[in-house]
Order: C-alpha cells, then sequence, then structure tokens
C-alpha cells in the first residue's frame, strides 16, 4: 500500500483556497489547510462591493476545497521545523502538523505608514489601532468598517492612499453616504498604473461620486481622544501643511507587504518576498511559496490573478510529483509545469451617475524608442493609451468605454507581433484603439 504524501498549505486565502481545490482530488495525496482567517475562503477584490453594502459576504465566497481536503479555519501558524526527511508545522493552539510539502500562501500585511498618534508611543499599549482607524485587507477589516460608518449619524472618512485599493474604498464609503476624502501622497491618483491624463479622469469621477480628492499632500498624523474606557478613538487627521481633517474614520490604504515571517524564521531565503524558482519551490526543495508573499524572477505581483496562475502551476506540479511517486518512475522535465511568469491586467470598475471602466497593463511610461498612440474625450471621460516598441504592445491604459479592451490586452498577454490591417496604413496603431479592435 502506497502511503499518501502529506502537503499542508499555509493559508486560505485566493491562492491557498485555489490550490486545495486543484489538490484535493488528486490520488495519493493527503491535503490540509491551515487558515488563519475564520472565514471561508473570499474573493479579495470584491471586498469594495461588500463595504459598499452591494454584496453580502456569502456573495463573493469562493468554491469550498471539496471533500479531499481537511480545511482547519482559524488556526494560525507559528512555526515551521525543518527536517531533512518531513518536517512540522506548529500552530498557536498547541497542535503540530507534520508534512512531506509545504506550501506557503501567506499571503500580505497592509502597510502602516509612520504617522503621529497611529500607535502609542508607550510599549506597554502595544500596537492596537485607535478606534475609527482601519486597514482594508480583510473580510473582517471590512465589516467592522461598515459597521462603524452605521454607527454614526453622519459619519465623516479619511482614506489615506490613492492606489488601487484607496480608490476603491473611498468610492465603497461614498457609496453608502459617508462624506468621505481621498488623501494621495502621489501626483496623481493610481500613479502605479495610471498616466497623469488618466488620473485627471478617475478624480473627475470620484469628484462626482461625492468623494474630495487631495492629492500631493502627505498626512502628518492623527489626533486623538480617550474615553472613560480608556480606549483612544480618531477625531482628526493633520496635513503635513497644517490642513486639518475632522473624521470619525480613518482607512489606511498605503499599499501591502508581503507575509515573509514564517519563512524567514525557518531560514528560507527572502528578499523582498519569499524568494522562488520556476516550479515555485523555495531554497528548500519540499517547499514552495504561491501567492502574495512569492517572489519569483524578482518580482512580486501582489495581485489576484497570477496568485491564481501560481496555484494552477503548482498543482501541476505536485500532481506530476504525485504520479512519479506512485509510479516509481520519474516524469519527462517537459511534462513537469513552470510558472514563466503573469502578465497581469489592472482591472477597476466603478458606479456612479455614469459607470467608469479603466484598465491599465505593461509599461504605461514609453522609452525614447517607443510609439505612443493616444485617442482623448474629456466630455464623456473617455481616454485610450497604448505603448509600441517595435512590432510589439508594452503597455496601455483605456479609460471609459473599454470595447477594445478584449483584443488589446490579448495583443500585450500573447506578446504577438502587431496585426496591421490594410485599412489601417495610413495610420497603422491607430486600429488598436477603435471599436473595431474588440470585435
Amino acid at each position: 500500500m502506497t502511503l499518501k504524501r502529506r502537503v499542508v498549505v499555509i493559508g486560505g486565502g485566493m491562492a491557498g483556497a485555489r490550490l486545495v481545490r486543484r489538490l484535493g482530488a488528486v490520488p495519493h495525496l493527503s491535503v490540509t489547510l491551515l487558515g488563519e482567517e475564520p472565514h471561508p475562503a473570499y474573493n479579495r477584490v470584491l471586498l469594495a462591493e461588500v463595504l459598499a453594502g452591494r454584496y453580502r459576504p456569502e456573495v463573493v465566497a469562493l468554491p469550498g476545497p471539496g471533500d479531499g481536503v481537511e480545511a482547519r479555519r482559524g488556526v494560525r501558524a507559528v512555526r515551521i521545523d525543518r527536517a531533512e526527511h518531513g518536517g512540522l508545522v506548529v500552530c498557536d493552539d498547541g497542535s503540530e502538523v507534520p508534512y512531506d510539502t509545504l506550501v506557503l500562501a501567506t499571503g500580505s500585511n497592509p502597510v502602516l505608514p509612520p504617522v503621529r498618534g497611529l500607535f502609542e508611543e508607550r510599549r506597554s499599549e502595544g500596537r492596537e489601532l485607535p478606534e475609527g482607524v482601519y486597514a482594508f485587507r480583510t473580510m473582517d477589516d471590512c465589516l467592522a468598517l461598515a459597521a462603524a460608518a452605521e454607527d454614526v449619524a453622519t459619519p465623516r472618512a479619511v482614506v489615506i492612499g490613492g492606489g488601487l485599493l484607496g480608490v476603491s474604498a473611498a468610492r465603497a464609503l461614498a457609496a453608502r453616504g459617508v462624506r468621505t476624502v481621498l488623501a494621495h501622497q502621489g501626483e496623481h491618483l493610481m500613479e502605479r498604473q495610471l498616466d497623469q491624463a488618466a488620473g485627471k479622469l478617475l478624480r473627475r469621477h470620484l469628484a462626482g461620486l461625492g468623494v474630495e480628492v487631495h492629492t500631493k499632500c502627505r498626512v502628518r498624523g492623527l489626533t486623538t481622544e480617550t474615553g472613560a474606557d480608556g480606549r483612544r478613538a480618531v477625531r482628526a487627521v493633520t496635513m503635513a501643511d497644517g490642513y486639518r481633517l475632522d473624521c470619525d474614520l480613518v482607512v489606511l490604504a498605503c499599499g501591502v507587504r508581503p507575509r515573509v515571517g514564517l519563512a524567514r524564521a525557518a531560514g528560507l531565503t527572502v528578499a523582498g518576498g519569499v524568494v522562488v524558482d520556476d516550479r515555485l519551490r523555495t531554497s528548500d526543495p519540499n517547499i514552495h511559496a504561491v501567492g502574495d508573499c512569492a517572489e519569483h524572477a524578482g518580482v512580486l505581483y501582489g495581485l489576484a490573478g497570477p496568485a491564481q496562475d501560481q496555484a494552477d502551476v503548482l498543482a501541476g506540479v505536485l500532481s506530476a510529483e504525485s504520479a512519479e511517486s506512485a509510479e516509481g518512475s520519474e516524469s519527462a522535465e517537459s511534462a513537469v509545469p513552470r510558472y514563466t511568469g503573469t502578465r497581469a491586467l489592472t482591472r477597476l470598475t466603478l458606479a456612479g451617475p455614469g459607470p467608469f471602466d479603466l484598465a491599465a497593463f505593461g509599461e504605461t511610461e514609453p522609452g525614447p524608442a517607443d510609439e505612443v498612440v493616444q485617442l482623448a474625450d474629456h466630455t464623456v471621460g473617455a481616454y485610450r493609451k497604448v505603448v509600441v516598441r517595435g512590432d510589439r504592445l508594452v503597455g496601455g491604459i483605456l479609460v471609459g468605454d473599454l470595447s477594445a479592451v478584449g483584443a488589446v490586452a490579448r495583443s500585450w498577454a500573447d506578446d504577438e507581433s502587431l496585426p496591421v490591417p490594410e485599412a489601417a496604413a495610413d495610420a497603422p496603431l491607430l486600429h488598436l484603439l477603435t471599436h473595431d479592435g474588440g470585435s
């Protein structure tokens, strides 16, 4: 009788949940999922819809892991003990889970900015956030923020950070009737994905939703008030120029940082994230990493699409290894899946009087020898831009009517030579941005 290979996955988010769904049906594998959050896995991309009140939490739940997986929720892994012939995961409830193969899908933590008043300086007070201050990363964050918005008659909120997460949180709060200010240190909103022209359109749309946007401003500190119960509660946000924004709620949307503490303590190679190869193996061949915590070829993605791609590849790798072990033979090297990277597209849809859609991908700022094609109609909030290098599409931004996004994104994702129809001979790249490009 062949013993089943024990696969333990630490992390029950989108990457971990997808992986165990794929592995649960693989013969000769015994799969255990250790999830720190008590909730079933959910689509983190849709948290803003839950905060806005458009979806209930159960609507964004992901399919369960299946009958072939032991899923333990509300359990946090605190230590990895590696050994030559198998290892052990130690959990915060005192339990120990042995493994033959370990997968780290620990995700990322929100970045907490160096803002005065965010934490009490006295060490004895710990690192607890003041009442009314929330990160926006998990379902618990989302539900707590929604409940807090309901507790105040006319709530006022300040969202710190104008990236994708901050924009999503700000429009969700505005949809709940919260008077919302978005404070962003950068030149324009979502500067990692958008150029200045697209950022301007996004700002205009948010203003139409009732969001007051401040860019090129830095938050200096929080003003808090200590109640009779000894708890501090936020009352205002102060900018570097002294401008004060009174508020009841503060949302911290300043980016994320990979959770690598377990990996580092276990002696694995860690750079920005846990370093993995094309089979998503860490420096210990018995330990793999996927999702936000993984760094492949020097790239940290921090997006749902790449995390799912990595989970799919790793499922293929472990399935192939399981088959090799059961059959006592070695698969051809070419038959084992490899992860070669993901061409990730950022997409955002904002509701409002007129829906606002944007998509951004690749290199949106051109190099000296690149060609740029732009079409803009600011009267209807439409903007399209693609960057072409030689005969390859290397990046683009589409705002407003996204009828062309399908064809343009495929051209970029496939990294193929751009077709130039005869009708486009006088303007050989313009067809990429026309409605025909999306047919």
